[in-house]
């Protein structure tokens, strides 16, 4: 008994702070402790404004010259009607009744509008949804807001029921209530449990639990003193777990406004309520909306990697469904523990495809914790469906050891997500309504709201980029007398870095953008940029001044590269102050990947995430360093890549806010008028950007796919230079198919190299460097970038208008000026309008005039 005191000392304390962390996140909403909610009104009849045969049973609310929006005020459906196309667009399939798949909770999503998942006081998942535990309890309201409606939600009810009663009772507590009670209250617990004379307990008899006897039977409890405690001890006795169904009561609401084409759905964070101890975890909005049928032809658009389509009814019933996070995974939650292939959402879009009919979902508020979920139909149903959902409070799990003993304790996010949840709609039809038309659509909406450059840059070239990574300092382990040390070693100098320049432009390559990795601060894994001291080993300031000469007067836009994100310990990093924590309280590490074991090395050393509160710090002493040695661009290695989040104890920071904490970054960058090269390009990075690279190329590859598209490109074409990643230390194992994918997408080409040989980085921790040696990719890099110049020279700065698959292996990408470009990926020759196309090859027209 002794040993079992610390442990549940400690486990007593940990449940406390535990309690305290669920109830600070609960006070955030208001009436959300079960005891405040008081009975839910109805509201006034809703009054319909206009009507329609076409939406025959449902309420007109608000019009516009494009878009009429109508509701059933019964159970929340809503359905659009798109005036010039005579298409209507429903919240929830009008023949979901028929549906001969969906059965229990998956049929009754298909009526509901949102989705619930929260945590019960077991730390267990379970779920609410508008239809079986609002609509079904007629807990709806409908009332008018500014150019639309709200709709409010309260899930489960107040009244208490049999589930309120404590399923088991040992003989002990049974008599200790019975001796609490009066006659009539003894009678009563007699009737509603009975005696199990093999276990000695008491059961609850449900069969004669209802109407008056129910009420008696929880009056008797009432009456008797049983508590919450009570039921937690009997619980623990007799092995079993329930939920209380009073207890876990909620209210949301969604709110549907007008905009011109389009739909807004809001769901207003301050509007939901939810008990302290059944914390949301997560809500999906509007699964069905515009969901297509069996019959149906089109395609769902997921926003995996550079984009990628999803045929209904595709019959990949075999395959998980799609599921992907907005904007990667949050480094401070989740680390992959292997590398993978898949690709990041970068863009916070989704959509659904019919022939001459489309609608566009842009995430505008919430994007940072949003999912984007698609299935097919054969599986759950009957429809073809995608949706986002959001995060409200995420969880972890914390293990205590004391004594040889242990046990697992959740742990979760003090408050709540400080954002609401807003989708935009966007009804498309025509020539709109494709895969480009979603694009142009996007893209005209970002540059509405400048979320896309509005600067010129200052390179003006004919040519398309050639993006050249080169690799200056490493850490290297090496020895003295047997005695192990770490010391930087050169993989380009900057003497170096002008040799490798001078032989690309003597080769006629007139537009290079080089990127200079491993610069300052103790190489590629630099410490802290607050302070910049160029590294000796490479050539120190003096060099780095005659690199800038040779740079500015070549014309070559030089972006010596920063990571802010991620930083290395030591050297003015305290990872226990300055790096984010995770909700299990430790300092959020990124091992690197043994590539030869495909996992985590935690032999090596990691990389810490930083707090996005040290990101202003870091950003403003970074850019009076920048200014001190007059840099005129900059490489930001990982800012437009990762988005983090920090779960230190009363200094929590989400990733929506840390967000805006990264577009402030941006805007103190851009304010010293720098050009700038990033990676990834997150969305709310791409108004900041000059150049990227190690953009999306290609999709995930899911099974659940059926084509990859090159969405991302025709998003930010004409406006940013963009590359994939290097070719010499990519997947593409066939040069032909990589300046086919360029030439498809529009894509300038990226070389990362070093001056030194391969076998320097053998068996560091820059082994993923295995294949840069310059002198090894010199000819094969040229000829691959003339060949690609020769093509793409003709769009450089034209946005893609459209882009189309032509049949099995063959696309068309049509540009700004009117020039086409057919490529053929097969093995054989294709016929296209005529015209023939060599096996792996292309075509260009312009003007009629083929190439």
């Amino acid at each position: 008994m002794n040993k079992l005191i610390p442990l549940l000392a400690t486990i007593a304390f940990t449940l406390f702070l535990l309690i305290g962390c669920s109830t600070s996140a609960s006070k955030e909403q208001k009436g959300s402790e079960a005891e405040s909610i008081e009975p839910f009104e109805q509201g006034q009849v809703f009054l319909s404004k206009f009507t329609d045969e076409k939406v025959a049973g449902m309420k007109g609310v608000i019009e516009n010259e494009n878009l009429q929006l109508f509701i059933d005020d019964k159970n929340g459906n809503i359905a659009i009607h798109h005036k010039k196309t005579g298409k209507v667009w429903y919240s929830n399939p009008p023949e979901r009744a028929n549906d001969a798949i969906a059965t229990g909770v998956n049929k009754s999503l298909l009526s509901a509008q949102m989705q619930i998942d929260f945590y019960n006081r077991f730390n267990q998942l379970n779920s609410v949804n508008t239809f079986s535990d609002s609509v079904a309890n007629e807990q709806i309201r409908v009332e008018e807001v500014n150019d639309g409606i709200r709709v409010t939600y309260r899930f489960g009810k107040t009244e208490k029921s049999v589930e309120d009663l404590p399923l088991m009772l040992s003989k002990d507590r049974y008599e200790e209530l019975n001796n609490k009670l009066d006659k009539n209250g003894q009678r009563s617990l007699m009737i509603a449990y009975k005696e199990n004379k093999e276990t000695n307990v008491y059961e609850r008899n449900d069969s004669a639990l209802n109407g008056m006897q129910l009420e008696k039977a929880l009056q008797a409890f009432e009456d008797a003193g049983y508590t919450e405690e009570h039921l937690q001890e009997d619980m623990a006795e007799l092995n079993f777990t329930q939920e209380n169904a009073s207890s876990s009561v909620f209210e949301a609401a969604i709110e549907y406004t007008l905009e011109e084409n389009s739909l807004v759905v809001n769901v207003p964070i301050e509007r939901i309520h939810y008990p302290e101890n059944y914390p949301i975890n997560r809500i999906s909005l509007l699964n069905f909306f515009g969901a297509a049928g069996t019959e149906d032809e089109g395609s769902l658009l997921v926003p995996d990697g550079s984009g990628a389509l999803i045929h209904f009814n595709n019959g990949k019933t075999e395959y998980p469904s799609y599921q992907q996070p907005v904007y990667g995974e949050d480094l401070a939650l989740n680390v992959r523990e292997n590398q993978s292939m898949e690709q990041e959402v970068r863009l916070p879009v989704f959509g659904i495809l019919y022939d001459t009919s489309a609608v566009l979902g842009i995430i505008e508020r919430g994007a940072p914790v949003a999912n984007i979920h698609a299935d097919i139909s054969g599986r759950l149903n009957s429809y073809n469906y995608i949706y986002p959902s959001f995060s409200v409070i995420n969880k972890d799990e914390v293990t205590l050891q004391a004594n040889e003993q242990e046990r697992t304790l959740p742990k979760f996010q003090e408050k709540p997500m400080k954002t609401d949840y807003t989708v935009r709609y966007i009804f498309l039809n025509g020539d709109k309504a494709t895969y480009s038309g979603m694009a142009k659509s996007y893209q005209e909406y970002l540059a509405r709201r400048d979320g896309l450059p509005q600067f010129k840059s200052k390179n003006n070239k004919k040519d398309v980029p050639f993006f050249l990574d080169l690799v200056g300092a490493i850490n290297k382990q090496k020895h003295f007398v047997g005695i192990p040390y770490h010391a930087l070693e050169s993989l380009t100098s900057f003497e170096e870095a002008k040799v490798i320049l001078a032989k690309l432009k003597s080769k006629n390559i007139n537009h290079i953008q080089l990127k200079y990795s491993g610069w300052f601060n103790g190489g590629v894994n630099h410490k802290v940029p607050t302070k910049i001291k160029v590294d000796d080993v490479i050539g120190g300031s003096k060099g780095l001044k005659r690199l800038m000469e040779y740079t500015n007067e070549n014309d070559i836009p030089l972006f010596p590269d920063v990571a802010l994100l991620s930083i290395y310990n030591g050297g003015g990093f305290d990872a226990e102050s300055e790096a984010s924590r995770t909700l299990k309280g430790v300092s959020a590490a990124v091992y690197p990947i043994d590539i030869t074991l495909n996992r985590r090395d935690r032999d090596k050393s990691p990389s810490y995430v930083v707090s996005p509160k040290q990101i202003e710090k870091y950003t403003v002493d970074m850019l009076q360093n920048i200014e001190e040695i007059g840099l005129r661009g900059l490489s930001l290695r990982d800012l437009a890549d990762q988005l983090n989040s920090d779960f230190r104890k009363n200094k929590q920071i989400y990733r929506n806010e840390s967000k805006e904490m990264v577009s402030k970054a941006f805007q103190a960058i851009r304010a010293q008028e720098l050009d700038l090269l990033a990676n990834g390009g997150n969305a709310y990075t791409l108004p900041y950007i000059t150049s990227l690279t190690n953009a999306p190329m290609s999709n995930s590859g899911y099974k659940l796919e059926d084509e990859e598209i090159p969405f991302y490109q025709m998003v930010i074409r004409g406006f940013i230079n963009y590359t994939g990643n290097p070719y010499n230390l990519s997947e593409f194992t066939d040069t032909r198919e990589y300046i086919l994918k360029s030439i498809e997408y529009g894509s300038g080409v990226h070389f990362k190299w070093g001056y030194a040989p391969n076998h320097e980085v053998k068996d560091t921790e820059f082994d993923y460097l295995y294949s840069i040696n310059y002198a090894a990719w010199m000819k094969e890099a040229v000829e691959i970038y003339q060949e690609i110049n020769q093509v793409l020279s003709q769009v450089v700065n034209e946005q893609i208008q459209t882009h189309e698959k032509l049949q099995d292996g063959v696309f068309k990408t049509v540009y700004g000026n009117g020039v086409a470009i057919i490529v053929n990926y097969n093995q054989t020759e294709v016929t296209v309008d005529g015209k023939k196309i060599e096996a792996m090859n292309y075509v260009t027209v312009t003007g009629g005039d083929e190439k």
